[in-house]
């Protein structure tokens, strides 16, 4: 090629990098006028306002009479605010032995926290185990795995009642806690994030002399802190709002955590009347642990919930 042609080459209109984009520097929400974009952010902060309101009536309510919440019950402003709703769960005010509240929050810290430990050790065990082990098998064994996660769990409540009553465990803490203390969705998500982490860094560790169990306890459990954060609260959160499985290992009240007390509650079994005050000043605070564990983790949750997407 001669250098005229070149010349003429390196002086022809290259294309512009600017038309998928828009202009430089500037974000394509840009592109959109001020008034549609206005009206955007008022949709979004309008759904967000009513996505909340169940929330607000349920703080407000807390703090009205039986009265007041029954003639107004989407009302923000309580008539006469008072704090009886919440004596009477905590046991200062009148009539406080008809609600045993503390007793079904101490049932469900108790449950919540052994089923979420166990949950925590015994799926990131079964997840190393199926992600790097090999042993006649395994798939078959991951195949089950998922297919326990494809069954509906009102379908087992008439076996887990059967199995329960046979071994003696039925209306037993034990009979609460033990069927609760491994989860397929959990060992699926320790399983994924376990292959993502890359096999070299187990080799180095068995070259200096470490065991199976070494390997998994020091090098590679530490490394999966996010897929731990993210287990740990999803085990928290299904065992502390568990209620079908309540539902058949317990017969006895002194059993009774804060989803079957409610039920009973709501259905009428602790006296009559509405009592819209007081069955939601117990709904919002049984909700609080979960929400106040998922917004100081939430980063981790959602780290850990995409870890094992991408394999290295």
């Amino acid at each position: 090629m001669t250098a005229t042609g070149t010349a003429v080459r390196d002086k022809a209109p290259r294309p512009s990098r600017r038309r998928a984009g828009g202009e430089r520097g500037r974000p394509v929400l840009g592109r959109f006028p001020l008034p549609w974009r206005l009206a955007g952010y008022a949709l979004v902060a309008g759904m967000g306002l009513l996505y909340l309101l169940p929330f607000v009536l349920q703080l407000v309510t807390g703090f009205k009479t039986d009265p007041d919440a029954a003639a107004h019950p989407l009302s923000l402003l309580p008539a006469t605010p008072t704090m009886a709703a919440y004596q009477r769960l905590f046991g200062l005010g009148q009539g406080a032995d008809g609600v045993p509240f503390l007793r079904w929050l101490s049932n469900s810290a108790m449950v919540a926290v052994l089923v979420t430990a166990g949950r925590v050790l015994f799926d990131s065990m079964a997840g190393y185990a199926l992600a790097r082990l090999r042993f006649p098998g395994r798939s078959l064994l991951f195949g089950f795995v998922l297919a326990v996660m494809a069954v509906p769990g009102v379908a087992l409540l008439i076996p887990k009642f059967l199995v329960l009553n046979t071994f003696g465990l039925f209306d037993t803490y034990t009979g609460m806690i033990v069927p609760l203390l491994v989860d397929a969705a959990g060992i699926f998500i320790m399983k994924q994030f376990f292959e993502s982490i890359p096999r070299e860094v187990e080799e180095a560790a068995r070259v200096d002399g470490a065991g199976v169990f070494r390997i998994f306890w020091s090098v590679v459990l530490p490394m999966a802190r996010p897929a731990l954060i993210t287990l740990t609260i999803l085990s928290f959160q299904g065992s502390w709002n568990e209620f079908t499985h309540f539902l058949v290992s317990t017969q006895s009240g002194q059993y009774e955590t804060l989803t079957t007390g409610l039920a009973r509650f709501v259905s009428g079994g602790l006296g009559g009347g509405t009592q819209y005050p007081l069955k939601l000043a117990a709904a919002l605070l049984s909700t609080l642990p979960v929400a106040v564990l998922f917004f100081c983790f939430q980063r981790h949750f959602v780290n850990g919930a995409n870890a094992g997407a991408v394999k290295e």
